[in-house]
C-alpha cells in the first residue's frame, strides 16, 4: 500500500483493507504515512516494511529509510516513494534502482494503480486506500511471490 496520508483521512485504516490484508506474510508501505501509529495498526495484522515519502512527518523520516530492497522467496523487491521532479513516477521509481537487479518495484506518491512488467521487472504501485483522488475507487494491491512476482490491484 501506499499514501495512507493519516490522520488527514481518520485516525484509523478502513477495515476493508485490514480485512483484504488479513492473511499475508509482509505488508509493504510506500510512503506518505504522515504519522508512525500508521505502522502500528499494520502490524497488528503482519509484519511491516516501509519507507518515507514527501509529505511524511519529521518522525517518520527519522525512522524510515528512503528506499529498501527486500528479499521474498528469493526474488528481491525494490520499495520507493517515487516522489521527484524529472519523469514520471513510474519512471522515478525504476531510476531510484538502476544497477539492481530486481524482480519488482513497488512505489507509490501518484495515487494511481499501476501494474505492469517492464523489461523483467513488475513496476506496481498499489495506488491509496484513503485518498483515491481522480481514481473512482481508493485501492491497495497484492504481490502474490512465487517463481514470478505478480501484482492484483484490489479496489476497496
Amino acid at each position: 500500500m501506499s499514501d495512507t496520508h493519516l490522520p488527514r483521512f481518520g485516525r484509523q485504516l478502513p477495515e476493508a483493507l485490514l480485512s483484504g490484508l488479513r492473511g499475508a506474510d509482509l505488508i509493504l508501505h510506500a510512503g506518505d504515512l504522515t504519522e508512525l501509529f500508521v505502522l502500528d495498526q499494520l502490524a497488528q495484522v503482519a509484519p511491516v516494511e516501509a519507507v518515507y515519502g514527501n509529505v511524511d512527518g519529521v518522525g517518520v523520516l527519522l525512522a524510515l529509510p528512503a528506499k529498501r530492497i527486500l528479499h521474498a522467496d528469493g526474488k528481491r523487491i525494490g520499495l520507493v516513494h517515487g516522489h521527484g521532479q524529472a519523469g514520471s513516477t513510474p519512471l522515478r521509481a525504476q531510476r531510484a534502482f538502476a544497477g539492481e537487479q530486481l524482480d519488482a518495484i513497488v512505489f507509490g506518491h501518484s495515487h494511481n494503480p499501476y501494474c505492469r512488467m517492464v523489461g523483467g521487472v513488475l513496476v506496481f504501485n498499489p495506488g491509496s486506500p484513503t485518498d483515491r483522488r481522480r481514481e473512482p475507487r481508493p485501492s491497495f494491491g497484492l504481490l502474490r511471490v512465487g517463481p514470478a512476482v505478480e501484482g492484483e490491484i484490489i479496489h476497496l
